[in-house]
């Protein structure tokens, strides 16, 4: 049953968006805007993705783009799924589908013309609904429309179900709760997460790597993930995540939103963990993290290395690890937020051969009394008048 209309979609009145939804014979009905791309319209947010799903299969879908002169994609064909672009539209075509077999970590499916057997194996009430388009009306088979207005976060039919499904769905609950939901979690979505909690391990590190981070990357996750520790989510997974944690991060949100300082999902991974590198280098190989992301990370862990010198803190270990340490710091300074933000990389002037042309003899030892002299030229704060750096030098030469 149709429930409400779309707000106007601009893509859908440029030249792309014509022609491909005049290829995709979506004025009949056989293709329509579905999943996150209704949700978020409808909610009033920006909508990133286009996602349509569609009654042509694959091979249709891919000679009806080319014959109307669209490129096509076939990024997922596996899944029944085509990118169309059109223009500047980039859009995912997707087959209806049923599920014939699913075993928590993928599922077998089969192509469908039925609409509300596609709906069906959808996670969420609120990402179920589809749109014709162009005029954007809603078709709603679950509640979803009452779901997003109530702020409401439901499985579809069983959840016990739908997890066995995917058990990625746990952690997908909560990040759904924590962008859409209004008040506490629905009780039965809830009680049946808690309970498949340990199905999360037969799930790959990098699913689960993939979820944390984008709870991590919102505005403030304090109290989701306050939700999920308390509760054991992670604990067969991620045991290393306690209160203190939660109480650390808390702060440095707080912190965060202080100094204007962008929300950074890896820095709050390493407030939720021990200031422990070996703990850090743990978690991000479980995790399957990139290497950046891993060297970041244990960087951060690393904060018993940090000085009370922010600007020397920047100058030997980086910008990004002197802001990480001054922010996940048990003792705040507040005022040095500035001081980092107005830090630009300094080289010293001064170099081995400057030391050799005064007696020092060639060797190690030149490296050793330059990395000393470097040490003490950054926490003088860089000076670079010649009194300053001549002083400097002697008490460098002068070291034994």
């Amino acid at each position: 049953m149709t429930l409400s209309t779309l707000p106007p979609l601009r893509w859908t009145g440029q030249a792309g968006g014509r022609v491909l939804l005049r290829a995709l014979d979506a004025e009949s009905g056989r293709t329509r805007l579905v999943g996150g791309a209704v949700r978020d319209a409808l909610a009033g947010r920006p909508v990133s993705d286009v996602d349509l799903a569609t009654e042509f299969e694959p091979e249709e879908v891919i000679a009806r783009l080319q014959a109307a002169g669209i490129k096509a994609v076939p990024t997922g064909l596996a899944h029944g799924t085509v990118t169309a672009v059109a223009d500047s539209l980039v859009a995912e075509v997707t087959t209806l589908r049923r599920d014939v077999e699913t075993n928590g970590r993928h599922a077998d499916v089969a192509y469908t013309s039925d609409w509300r057997e596609d709906a069906a194996r959808r996670d969420f009430t609120i990402n179920a609904m589809n749109a014709r388009l162009p005029e954007g009306e809603v078709e709603d088979y679950f509640g979803g429309l009452a779901d997003l207005e109530a702020g409401r976060v439901r499985f579809i039919g069983d959840p016990l179900a739908r997890i066995a499904e995917d058990h990625l769905r746990i952690l997908r609950f909560f990040r759904f709760h924590q962008r859409f939901g209004a008040g506490a979690p629905d009780d039965a979505a809830m009680a049946a997460c808690t309970a498949r909690a340990n199905d999360l391990m037969a799930l790959s590190r990098e699913r689960i790597a993939m979820e944390l981070m984008k709870m991590l990357a919102a505005e403030d996750p304090a109290g989701i993930m306050a939700l999920t520790v308390e509760n054991g989510i992670w604990r067969p997974v991620i045991p290393e995540f306690d209160g203190a944690g939660l109480a650390r991060l808390q702060r440095l949100v707080l912190r965060e939103k202080q100094t204007h300082t962008a929300p950074d999902p890896v820095r709050r991974l390493a407030a939720l963990l021990p200031a422990d590198a070996d703990i850090a280098a743990g978690v991000a190989q479980r995790l399957r993290l990139s290497k950046v992301q891993r060297q970041r990370l244990v960087a951060a862990a690393s904060i018993a290395g940090a000085g009370p010198n922010v600007r020397v803190n920047a100058h030997f270990r980086g910008l990004e690890t002197a802001l990480d340490w001054l922010l996940l710091a048990e003792k705040w300074q507040p005022e040095a937020a500035g001081t980092l933000a107005n830090y630009r990389p300094r080289k010293l002037p001064v170099s081995g051969k400057d030391l050799i042309a005064r007696g020092l003899q060639p060797g190690p030892e030149v490296s050793r009394r330059l990395q000393a002299l470097e040490r003490d030229w950054a926490e003088s704060g860089f000076p670079v008048d010649d009194a300053a750096l001549e002083s400097l030098i002697e008490r460098a030469l002068r070291n034994d």
